[in-house]
């Protein structure tokens, strides 16, 4: 089988960390070309992971090589949908980055623009937790009984001090309504415990002016580092999800609670699950089976996926699901109303 020749549009610290490093565990994938701001930053990149592909500066010059089959876009949000759009328009296989889209309108285009082609579409997924699919088994067998209450929690202290410079998430025409960590956790929780039928949002920006990292001065802080949402979920339960990144000293990073009729399970992302059923004392430690636990797979079900496999996590259909979510957050902290799920609009 000759091997998926891949076209790197953005190859940054992802990159760096996860998709070189499982790129080169493949032998049916070679990266080809790789497009950068400049060729002496591609050459590094490519020189660290011993590599030997083209450089460009050019992100349509790449798409447009006859020996790319496959163009995986690491860029931030705001090029995500124009550089999807031209790669599955010239007849390529198409990877992105989490956060999907800039809003659920660039979303759903991407979507459209998939189904229409034909080709092999992924979002590069929440990093996986452990037990995902071992919770979701769980809650089918009634472990919990019918689901009252979900508490989600994804709690940090990056932008806790004002001397933090401002990045590029923290600005609208970068990185859209995506905000904080909330789409990629909400992937993960929907998941387990499904979607939502209405959204209330309150979002909040306590440092709203940072140092520019060129130390040029100061710019305004655009997204929110503080975004708390009630929710009503498809299967009837009610949930809470606080988002932040103002934590001192807080003493977890993500974790889903989930309170139900016949028992109690907590899991954080420290891949620690405690259960308890009615009748028992309290809760205990619930040990993840070897054979459930959820592993890194992106970049072999992305080429798997290219050469007649099944979807990998996670599909551009999941991508709209949540980024509806991220919208409807942000629709209804600017207007103090409640959103229903699916938005109509």
């Amino acid at each position: 089988m000759a091997k998926v020749r891949i076209g790197v549009i953005g190859a940054g610290g992802i990159f760096r960390s996860r998709h070189f490093p499982g790129l080169a565990k493949i032998d049916g994938a070679e990266v080809v070309a790789i497009c950068n701001r400049s060729i002496e930053s591609a050459q590094k990149i490519a020189a660290e992971f011993d590599l030997n592909p083209d450089f460009t500066t050019d992100p349509q010059e790449l798409i447009e090589r006859d020996d790319v089959d496959a163009v995986m876009i690491g860029t931030w949000p705001y090029k995500h949908c124009p550089f999807t759009l031209a790669a599955l328009a010239a007849g390529k296989h198409t990877f992105v980055q989490a956060r999907m889209a800039m809003n659920l309108s660039e979303a759903k285009q991407m979507y459209a623009a998939s189904q229409e082609s034909g080709l092999v579409t992924q979002i590069c997924p929440a990093g996986a937790w452990k037990g995902q699919w071992f919770l979701r088994r769980l809650l089918d067998e009634g472990y919990c009984g019918e689901i009252y209450n979900v508490y989600v929690r994804d709690m940090v202290r990056d932008h806790l001090d004002p001397g933090v410079p401002l990045h590029w998430r923290d600005i609208d025409r970068y990185s859209g309504l995506n905000a904080l960590a909330m789409g990629i956790t909400m992937e993960r929780i929907f998941r387990i415990v499904g979607y939502l039928s209405t959204v209330t949002a309150h979002s909040e920006i306590f440092i709203r002016q940072r140092r520019l990292p060129d130390g040029s001065g100061n710019g305004p802080v655009e997204r929110p580092d503080t975004i708390h949402v009630i929710g009503k979920l498809e299967n009837g339960a009610e949930g809470v999800f606080i988002f932040s990144s103002m934590n001192r000293h807080t003493p977890i990073r993500t974790q889903i609670e989930i309170y139900g009729s016949e028992g109690t399970l907590i899991y954080d992302l420290a891949d620690n699950l405690q259960g308890g059923k009615a009748g028992d004392d309290g809760l205990s430690q619930i040990p993840i089976p070897d054979e459930e636990a959820a592993v890194w797979t992106t970049e072999s079900d992305f080429i798997n996926a290219i050469n007649g496999g099944p979807q990998g996590d996670t599909s551009f259909y999941e991508g709209v699901r949540y980024m509806e979510f991220t919208e409807a957050v942000a629709r209804s902290a600017q207007s103090g109303q409640t959103m229903k799920l699916p938005l109509v609009s």
